[in-house]
């Protein structure tokens, strides 16, 4: 626990900085490219989950169509933002899985979204 004294300084407990320290070497060493692309597989990870594609006998009960919506929006933006700078090898295969999930997204509506209108199109275009 961190206690402030009545300078208002707050102290870590012994080790906590040496852990930051050591938590920023290794982040430091990871290409930009990998975190990129974790976060995209984090993301569309997280959005299967959501449109119930998950392969668990419970996958439906996780089903949160607004809350996909939301991921696929900012995997959009992602992939389209750092699509230049992690060049076609690494995009391609995450606009791929974009798309399929935007599909996805598409099926499980109740009410389809107008072409254009579905999530993460004002950045990729409407998905057909």
């Amino acid at each position: 626990m961190s206690t402030a004294d009545s300078n208002s300084h707050v102290y870590q407990p012994a080790g906590a900085a040496e852990d930051v320290s050591r938590q920023i070497r290794d982040i430091s060493e990871v290409p930009a490219i990998e975190v990129i692309t974790t976060a995209a597989v984090h993301l569309m990870s997280a959005a299967a989950v959501k449109l119930g594609l998950a392969a668990e006998e419970n996958a439906e009960e996780l089903k949160d169509l607004d809350e996909a919506r939301k991921l696929i929006t900012a995997l959009a933006g992602l992939v389209t933002a750092a699509a230049p700078e992690i060049g076609s090898q690494h995009a391609g295969p995450l606009r791929d899985g974009l798309r399929s999930l935007q599909l996805a997204f598409r099926e499980e509506s109740a009410i389809p979204d107008a072409p254009g209108k579905g999530p993460g199109e004002k950045y990729t275009g409407p998905v057909n």
